[in-house]
């Protein structure tokens, strides 16, 4: 049976520790790419082709892209739709990297066995406890795992660990290296936090050639995008239609008054978090809902049927091949997902030079074809 291993990723923005990844990884790699929109709530620093670009210069063999209603979820939802699409690909396995290397593959069983129970006692939990608070509790009585509160990446692995529960995928974790939490440069491999840090900063790109691929070291020339370029727009938005607030996706009364008041006081999109924030709606929560509020995103919506092809190598040309009546390659006239190309018309007004990310567009070919 070939090997078809998929990643999940956000490449924002693609580094060294990324290439270490797909070096790392086997068999035809297809990768499940967030757009334009972050797992966080914040906007990509570089656009999406633009990074699906630097993962197929640095071994990826087929570059998709997740809508923004997965892409901006909760670690377990934007989990299980990026899982979703990938199985639709024919994946076997799922690879990623994590700071804790434990047994996935036996807590996805585990979770397969016991997930009534699971989902039970996460729904038992106090009101008053954050979501991820909850699901570590629910960790912690069902098996061995314990946290540190250092651990992003096992979080997430956790969550693909349910993702892929009976679907007979591989979960193969790469221990991640180097101080993947450290806000500056380090030896060995940067974060994405730092190199975003230092990209906003203006730095010179020679000063980031230790922890970028040579191959797309160029790329990092491209406009950066940060929230500040939207905060004005999201002001205008929360304080000129207060009622439209109810309309917006995961936004309930509390949090909608806390908004309303805290806007006024912000001088900033991190002020803005800051005041509105508390240890039941986390940052990270509070981050989400400000970019469904930017971007439309209502309380009831579907996710697109289709699969939509950023970039691919001859390998995943070929498995492309296999999958024609879901791939799209080209959007026309007839939106690909309305509120994924809303989101990029968005994402334009704070990011002119990324270029039209949708309409005509055709896939990256790598490498590119002689003419």
């Amino acid at each position: 049976m070939t090997k078809i291993t998929g990643i999940i990723a956000e490449f924002n923005p693609f580094h060294k520790g990324h290439e270490y990844l797909l070096k790392q990884t086997t068999g035809l790699k297809i990768v499940a790419m967030s757009g334009n929109w972050m797992q966080r709530g914040e906007p990509a620093i570089f656009d999406k082709w633009t990074r699906a670009e630097m993962a197929l210069q640095c071994g990826a063999d087929l570059v998709v892209e997740l809508p923004v209603t997965v892409s901006v979820q909760a670690a377990d939802f934007f989990a299980a739709g990026a899982v979703e699409i990938l199985s639709q690909l024919g994946i076997n396995r799922l690879s990623f990297g994590s700071e804790t290397l434990v047994d996935y593959n036996e807590i996805a069983q585990s979770y397969a066995h016991h997930q009534k129970e699971m989902e039970a006692y996460l729904q038992s939990l106090p009101e008053e406890l954050s979501y991820p608070e909850k699901t570590q509790q629910m960790w912690g009585k069902f098996t061995s795992l314990s946290f540190s509160g250092q651990t992003p990446n096992h979080v997430l692995a956790l969550a693909y660990a349910k993702a892929v529960a009976g679907r007979g995928i591989e979960l193969v974790a790469v221990q991640r290296e180097g101080n993947f939490h450290s806000l500056d440069l380090d030896e060995g491999f940067a974060s994405a936090t730092a190199l975003r840090q230092q990209i906003l900063g203006l730095t010179e790109l020679s000063a980031l050639k230790k922890y970028v691929p040579a191959q797309i070291l160029h790329n990092y020339n491209k406009p950066a995008t940060s929230w500040e370029h939207y905060f004005a727009f999201l002001q205008y938005k929360i304080i000129s239609n207060p009622a439209y607030l109810e309309e917006i996706f995961q936004l309930n009364q509390e949090l909608a008054v806390r908004l309303q008041r805290a806007v006024k006081k912000a001088h900033n999109f991190t002020e803005l978090v800051e005041l509105v924030h508390t240890k039941r709606y986390t940052k990270a929560r509070v981050r989400r809902l400000l970019t469904y509020i930017l971007l439309d995103i209502p309380r009831d919506f579907e996710t697109p049927q289709g699969i939509h092809v950023l970039g691919f190598s001859a390998a995943g040309q070929k498995l492309l091949g296999q999958h024609k009546a879901q791939m799209i390659s080209k959007i026309g006239q007839k939106p690909w997902d309305p509120l994924t190309q809303k989101a990029d018309e968005i994402y334009q007004l704070g990011n002119p030079e990324a270029g039209e990310q949708n309409y005509g567009r055709r896939p990256i070919i790598f490498p590119s074809p002689v003419k």
